[in-house]
């Protein structure tokens, strides 16, 4: 959904409840665990910190959707959970206008008790832009301490505007990878004492 002025809570609200009766935008699930870069996936892999603190703050972090705190992308509603079934609304602001997407979570990664990884996957709605599935995982390699985040996204256009400007949607979702990657490492500086 493309819109010329930022939506309105009520406005974000009613697209949400529209959303929670709608289909994934394509099948079968899982095609971001078993493609490769070949297939058109994304990735990006930072290290955001170090220790076994550091990994419980990215986890906190992460399934608070502080990965989102960019300031040109929101996710609502505003206490989102990361468990499957989650209906989450997108919203984007880019070049001058805003963007509406749908997506669901439907499934996590590890856990909080004791595991080497956390994280969650969502798949776009057939109100999203595009079609497709994202990744977000925290993990830690127990010999290095490396704390790492990680998006792995595979989609292609699904509006017609997105397919025009294929181009401009590829560079703003490295944008995304990037920024988001930022907003993690802050979201583990700032819990750290």
């Amino acid at each position: 959904m493309f819109l010329l002025t930022r939506p309105s809570r009520r406005q974000i609200a009613g697209f949400l409840d529209r959303s929670r009766r709608l289909p994934l935008s394509y099948g079968p699930t899982g095609i971001v665990r078993h493609r490769s870069a070949a297939d058109g996936v994304g990735e990006h892999v930072v290290t955001i910190g170090h220790g076994e603190p550091d990994f419980e703050c990215a986890r906190l972090a992460l399934a608070a959707w502080k990965h989102f705190d960019l300031g040109w992308v929101e996710a609502f509603p505003a206490k989102l959970s990361v468990d499957a079934g989650t209906d989450v609304a997108v919203l984007i602001r880019h070049l001058g206008f805003w963007s509406l997407n749908g997506a669901r979570v439907f499934y996590q990664v590890g856990g909080f008790d004791g595991q080497d990884a956390f994280g969650f996957a969502y798949g776009t709605l057939t109100n999203h832009a595009e079609s497709g599935e994202e990744l977000f995982e925290v993990s830690i390699d127990r010999q290095s301490g490396h704390v790492t985040y990680r998006i792995r996204a595979v989609s292609r256009p699904q509006a017609l505007l997105a397919r025009l400007a294929y181009p401009f949607v590829r560079a703003l979702q490295r944008r995304f990878r990037r920024d988001s990657a930022e907003a993690m490492r802050r979201a583990v500086r700032s819990a750290q004492p």
